[in-house]
């Protein structure tokens, strides 16, 4: 398949890669383009942003998560009716998961979608020596094709021309030239940008800005071309629908957490929850009862603990939920719906659920992670070995000793029960189409349409 591709990179991170990408997207589509963005890595937020200005779902690509050769698949699939791809990457170009020569990072994605690279660079300290950075991003890997460079963040004329002379002898093209601009400044809180389900206008008025400043200082026509030179990339594309199969009669409903507090979760959950045969029910724990016919639940990431108050409000869901799951409802609940379903988040009542308090922390966990189930229930049988991420500032404090959901390295975590598993570890289901299946399974059966 040939789409025209390009991922943006940068040096490292703060370099203004993800105002760039989007604004990239967005003007791509003032522009008449039909743009499929995605994000290298585990990150949630910025394919929020792509939303707003693809107006199509942001997804990932996480070599880690999903493995390297899903990679392909999952990019063709979420590539498909577009006519330019923009990869936004992470951190810097080559940073990759620790310990590992580089497995992961952008540079691992981009070899593997066979698509060229343009490189942001924060050149608001530095004049000629950006065309150093050029070059050593250049030689590093000769096997990542750097087709052009953005500047980012020039300060005035005479500096933009002390910057071009600079990067002129790499022999890589500067395609664009972007000033500083206050208008792209976005909220922000403990664990990065506020996500733009959280602040949809805010969101909205820093996607024009970022798709202005694009269109006034980045030669698109240029950019286009660049993207076009990607090679052909001779890949499956990936099919939920070919991973998981659904029952013949009967289709489940399995709500899913949405909403400003519920924003974290995959694209690629629901359409796998969907394949495997359940009517996928979004709802917002901020405002809405349970679904009706709620079969089975899927509570996934967010920031829960900056809005305790107002889902603790929300009395009627607390003990729905409460009550459901008392009586044997199925539920799979990550970092955000682990903290959810305990007693009490920073002193507020939530479900009461788990027998455990949840709090903020001073200390941020972060990581990928390497686990292995620490008993069987109803979506993961004892011994098996996943890769998830976490990302949280909170830390929960059981009562006494539970089942524990995972074994990591040196610890335990998370919590389960025969139909329940609630942990902080986020899953990317690509890597284990098994665990929706069995999900909506399970809800069939708690539906009455299996035995």
């Amino acid at each position: 398949m040939v789409i025209p591709r390009v991922v943006v990179a940068a040096p490292s991170s703060g370099a203004g890669k993800t105002t760039v990408a989007v604004g990239l997207m967005a003007a791509l589509r003032r522009a008449g383009h039909t743009v499929a963005g995605f994000k290298v890595g585990p990150d949630y937020i910025d394919p929020g942003f792509h939303a707003v200005a693809t107006g199509r779902p942001g997804r990932n690509l996480d070599a880690m998560l999903s493995g390297e050769e899903r990679v392909a698949p999952l990019y063709a699939h979420g590539a498909q009716g577009a006519d330019i791809a923009v990869i936004e990457g992470v951190m810097g170009l080559y940073d990759g998961a620790l310990g590992t020569e580089g497995f992961s990072s952008t540079a691992h994605v981009a070899k593997l979608l066979k698509a060229p690279v343009v490189l942001v660079v924060d050149a608001s300290a530095a004049g000629r020596s950006v065309g150093a950075v050029v070059q050593g991003f250049v030689a590093f890997d000769t096997e990542v094709r750097i087709v052009g460079v953005i500047l980012n963040k020039v300060g005035s004329d005479r500096h933009e021309t002390e910057v071009r002379a600079g990067v002129a002898p790499t022999g890589v093209p500067v395609l664009g030239v972007l000033r500083r601009d206050t208008r792209l400044t976005v909220p922000s809180r403990h664990l990065g940008l506020v996500p733009a389900d959280e602040q949809r206008e805010q969101a909205e008025i820093a996607v024009d800005a970022a798709a202005e400043l694009v269109r006034a200082g980045v030669d698109l026509e240029a950019f286009v071309a660049a993207a076009r030179a990607a090679s052909d990339l001779d890949t499956e594309t990936w099919d939920p629908t070919a991973e998981v199969t659904p029952a013949e009669e009967g289709r489940p409903v399995v709500a899913v957490a949405a909403g400003p507090v519920f924003s974290f979760h995959y694209t690629e959950t629901t359409e796998l929850l969907t394949a495997a045969g359940a009517d996928v029910v979004r709802f917002d724990p901020l405002r809405d009862p349970l679904p009706e016919a709620t079969a089975a639940l899927y509570l996934g990431g967010g920031f829960p603990e900056l809005h305790a108050e107002a889902l603790s409000a929300n009395e009627e869901l607390r003990r729905q939920v409460a009550t459901e799951i008392a009586a044997g409802l199925p539920v799979i609940a990550e970092c955000a719906g682990l903290l959810y379903l305990c007693r009490e988040l920073d002193g507020h009542p939530m479900t009461g659920v788990l027998p455990a308090t949840a709090k903020m922390t001073s200390s941020l966990t972060l990581g990928y992670r390497t686990a292995i189930a620490a008993s069987t229930t109803a979506f993961f049988d004892e011994g098996r070995r996943v890769r998830g991420h976490e990302f949280h500032r909170t830390a929960v404090e059981f009562d006494s000793e539970v089942a524990p959901a995972w074994y990591l390295p040196g610890a335990v975590e998370g919590i389960t029960q025969p139909r329940l598993h609630a942990s902080y570890l986020h899953l990317h289901w690509t890597a284990s189409p098994d665990v929706p299946a069995r999900l909506v399974a399970a809800a069939r059966v708690h539906a009455g349409l299996e035995k």
